[in-house]
């Protein structure tokens, strides 16, 4: 957990939730940009590395919903994740689009941790007011006709399905397409076209664009945060 800069009582906290196996990924890369981008911003910073913290995934009996006792005590490593989700203002979760859904390890995190008594079933949520930033590194090619299936994939399962449901008072998928170097597509037969990688001042100024774009995703949502309600 990283708590960086001088802490105020109006300072906010912003929950950085990255889901990769890899430091050196480009996933990893845009947590890190985002922390700092965040931390500029004047928040103070919780970050959530899930693999490198050893979160397990896989739901067990302790985390198990009961559905006659909202009031269950989870397991120890759920109910200290529930505190750091309750210490944020804003929650920003970091992930390569698999399947036009999120990764297992975050998948996980959210059934384990977003659970029945805490994140919902509740007639006042918990996490009322808190507000989402989804971050969705994707392999597609930004001009593939299957990119706008793909952002609706990700708005219903995220937006509505998980945020919305949990009680936060907004929330944001920011789809960045074109993450790999050589361009995958699909033709209309569903065959999977991979182009050539790219290199050299075109990679460059290829990634230096796919910054951009991540950038002006959190800027969005932060400018969204500071309308008065």
């Amino acid at each position: 957990m990283s708590h960086n800069g001088v802490q105020t009582e109006s300072q906010r906290t912003a929950l950085v939730v990255v889901a990769h196996h890899r430091t050196d990924s480009l996933t990893a890369h845009i947590g890190r940009r985002t922390v700092a981008q965040l931390e500029a911003a004047g928040y103070r910073i919780d970050f959530l590395d899930l693999h490198a913290e050893g979160f397990d995934p896989r739901m067990n009996i302790e985390d198990q919903p009961d559905w006659g006792n909202r009031e269950k005590p989870y397991s120890d490593e759920a109910q200290a994740h529930m505190q750091r989700v309750l210490a944020a203002d804003i929650v920003v979760a970091v992930f390569p689009v698999y399947w036009m859904s999120v990764p297992a390890v975050l998948k996980g995190w959210i059934d384990r941790v977003w659970n029945y008594g805490f994140a919902y079933g509740r007639s006042k949520p918990r996490l009322a007011g808190k507000r989402m930033l989804w971050l969705g590194l994707g392999g597609i090619a930004g001009d593939d006709a299957a990119l706008p299936a793909m952002q609706e994939a990700l708005d219903g399962q995220l937006n509505a399905g998980i945020a919305y449901y949990c009680g936060f008072s907004h929330s944001m998928v920011g789809l960045l397409p074109d993450a790999e170097e050589r361009p995958q597509r699909l033709d209309a037969a569903g065959n999977l076209n991979i182009g050539d990688a790219i290199s050299g001042i075109e990679r460059d100024d290829h990634y230096v664009e796919f910054d951009r774009k991540a950038a002006g995703f959190v800027e969005e949502f932060l400018a969204a945060d500071r309308v008065p309600a």
